[in-house]
């Protein structure tokens, strides 16, 4: 019986024990504990959950959002295929440009280029997709706000700054004070903490160990005078242990707190507490006092627009800040000297559909504009490029001008220059100079449609990647034209006068980056031969073709993508199995409608990667089902359109496993059949 209720008595002893101990560590370290071990079995769990869905984490930064967005108002990628979108048809106007590039309102964007489609918003071209940065305004404490014209965000209409909001004091800091208040807080704590430990050791005391406490005093207050200095420097050593242990626990959690914002930081790379408060002062917009536009312009952000303002010329503005200035649509005829005096950071200047003449503008006109990086003179009366241009320009426009002629000096200095657009002018190889492109290092899109070439034009920079001749008169192509531009990725040669026989061999078979070639509307019989091999996207539209010979397609790697040859005149003794050798496993589009087809094309089930086939407006009678599907194969076609109207075909001859292959019959499109 006393054995039991020793080892009751001594389990008592241990529980209230561990009990104390629990009791010990601060509220505070058990909270972060629980906040530590709750974060990282979310973040873990994020992280499975990332993995098993294949996507990668997505950080949310409180300052700014970048939506990758394709805007309804023409912003796309330069080369989209249309089989990429089931439902959507392909169309003849497809022409994939260089990788990378972004299309917004007509206007091709280099990789990293960064514009400001509207204000507060800024948007960069990132390997062919639009990221965009939309300003985040700080949230304003007051009864009435408005918003500046020019700005983006609103401010208080009183006088007096307002404080933050309740959500911004939660962010912030806690100020010293109220630092040295939660300090002394916590020292109190742990003396009661210390209190509430020396009660209970009391409490759990044995009679035995009670005893020899009692012993231990008699004997101290015997010692008299001599005991009691010792004493006191004892209870002084323990209070300086004791403090010394306190400021240690403090070390350490301080230490464990800096230690968990460095794992949320390596976590998270952009945390809350990283949000850097904007400025209460927005970026610095022209005084609206002291700035007077005329009658039909407006002020938005940094930028005035006088569009359609029936301007007779250029208003003199006195305005620092302002970096864009539209002046489109109006009946300006002279630039003179002093004209952007006021207006040192224009970096975007719009000039067409002027009256603006060659002889009116001065001499210095664009002198002073040292940040001017956009100029559009389209739709003018220029006979020649301006002079002295601001090295700093990158993009030119000089479209539907009447220039005569481009010497070696018109384009000197704009080394930086990354698009020129020179299309519906008079200029031919005559009157440009072979040397006048040499000083643009960095241009890498030309466009020289409308005008009079009638060979490639000589001395194209070495930098070049895209070039357009459409509407000229151009006639053969050498085996010099395209020499000295290895980059060269996209050419276009529509409505030319070019014969399959006036082509070179070596012309452009060499190069290592030509994707696309557009011979469109040209005077070939004959699909052309030593094509480039890395080709994959070929547009022939509209000649006179009616063969495609063999092997013509056997060189390319990694193989022919894209072919159009709709509007020609193939017949079915112009194709046979090794037409399209070495483009079976690449072609993906291939249109052969509006041709005299009296039969599907031999092959056809041979093109695996086929999605989009047009054989429509033809002369084909009837379908073989080996035609389109492979009997000796169980797989499904990777077909998405198959357009089949307006031939001759009776619809309910058609063998019911004619399309057996095809995943859904509503790709395929057989109405209507002309009746004959």
């Amino acid at each position: 019986m006393k054995i039991a209720v020793l080892f009751c008595f001594f389990l008592l002893i241990i529980f209230q024990t561990d009990f104390g101990q629990n009791e010990e560590i601060p509220r505070k370290q058990r909270r972060k504990i629980y906040h530590r071990r709750l974060r990282k079995s979310s973040t873990s769990h994020k992280h499975r959950s990332n993995r098993q869905l294949g996507t990668p984490q997505t950080i949310f930064t409180p300052v700014a959002r970048f939506p990758v967005v394709n805007f309804d108002y023409g912003m796309e990628e330069k080369f989209e295929s249309f089989s990429s979108f089931p439902g959507v048809e392909s169309s003849y106007n497809v022409l994939p440009g260089k990788k990378g590039h972004c299309l917004v309102k007509g206007i091709t964007m280099y990789n990293k280029a960064v514009w400001s489609p509207e204000p507060c918003t800024t948007c960069l071209c990132s390997d062919g997709r639009v990221l965009c940065d939309e300003t985040m305004c700080h949230p304003q404490r007051c009864p009435q706000t408005v918003i500046p014209e020019g700005e983006c965000c609103p401010v208080c209409s009183a006088t007096e700054q307002t404080e933050p909001t309740n959500l911004l004091h939660k962010q912030l800091p806690p100020p010293q004070v109220g630092m040295d208040q939660i300090v002394r807080k916590e020292a109190l704590q742990s003396e009661e903490d210390e209190a509430m430990k020396e009660d209970t050791e009391q409490k759990t005391e044995t009679p035995e160990s009670r005893n020899q406490r009692q012993l231990y005093s008699e004997g101290d207050s015997r010692g008299g005078d001599r005991k009691q200095r010792p004493g006191e420097e004892r209870r002084l050593a323990h209070q300086q242990q004791r403090q010394g242990r306190e400021e240690e626990e403090e070390d350490e959690e301080e230490e464990e707190e800096e230690d968990e914002e460095e794992e949320e930081d390596e976590e998270d790379p952009v945390r809350g507490d990283t949000f850097r408060m904007p400025s209460r002062s927005p970026l610095p917009a022209p005084p609206r006092g002291t700035l007077r536009l005329p009658s039909g312009c407006s002020l938005s952000y940094r930028t005035i627009s006088c569009i359609n303002a029936m301007l007779t010329q250029i208003p003199p503005l006195t305005a620092p800040q302002i970096t864009s200035l539209e002046l489109t649509g109006n009946s300006i005829a002279s630039i003179p000297d002093e004209a952007f005096n006021g207006l040192p950071n224009l970096e975007r200047l719009d000039l067409s559909k002027n009256n603006i003449t060659s002889p009116g503008i001065g001499p210095k006109a664009f002198k002073l504009l040292k940040k001017l990086t956009r100029l559009n003179m389209d739709g003018n009366n220029l006979i020649q490029i301006p002079s002295e241009l601001p090295s700093t320009l990158e993009e030119l426009k000089i479209n539907e001008n009447n220039l005569q002629a481009i010497d070696k000096e018109s384009l000197s200095d704009l080394y930086q220059l990354v698009t020129l657009e020179l299309e519906g002018n008079n200029l031919s190889e005559v009157n440009v100079n072979p040397l006048a492109f040499k000083p643009l290092k960095s241009l890498a899109y030309l466009r020289l449609g409308k005008n009079k070439f009638r060979i490639i034009p000589q001395g194209l920079p070495a930098s070049i990647e895209e070039l357009y001749l459409e509407n000229n008169q151009i006639e053969e192509i050498t085996e010099i034209c395209f020499n000295h531009t290895r980059k060269i990725n996209v050419i276009v040669l529509r409505y030319n006068k070019i014969e399959e026989n006036r082509i070179a061999p070596l012309a452009w078979i060499n190069q290592e980056n030509l994707e696309s070639i557009d011979l469109s509307y040209n005077k070939l019989y004959h699909v052309p031969s030593y094509l480039p091999k890395s080709l994959l996207h070929l547009v022939l539209l509209g000649n006179q073709i009616e063969r495609i010979p063999g092997y013509v397609f056997g060189h390319m790697e990694p193989g022919l993508e894209y072919l159009y040859l709709s509007f020609n005149k193939l017949a079915d003794d112009g194709m046979d199995r090794v037409s399209f050798y070495g483009a079976y496993h690449s072609l993906r589009e291939l249109f052969l409608d509006h041709n005299d087809l009296k039969s599907v094309p031999p092959g056809i089930q041979e093109m695996k990667a086929l999605h989009f086939l047009r054989l429509n407006n033809n002369k084909i009678r009837n379908i073989l089902p080996e035609e389109i599907c492979n009997a000796e194969e169980d797989d499904d076609s990777n077909l998405e359109h198959l357009h089949l109207e307006n031939n001759y075909i009776k619809i309910r001859e058609i063998p019911s496993y004619t399309f057996s292959c095809i995943r859904s019959y509503s790709s395929i499109v057989l109405k209507p059949q002309n009746i004959k």
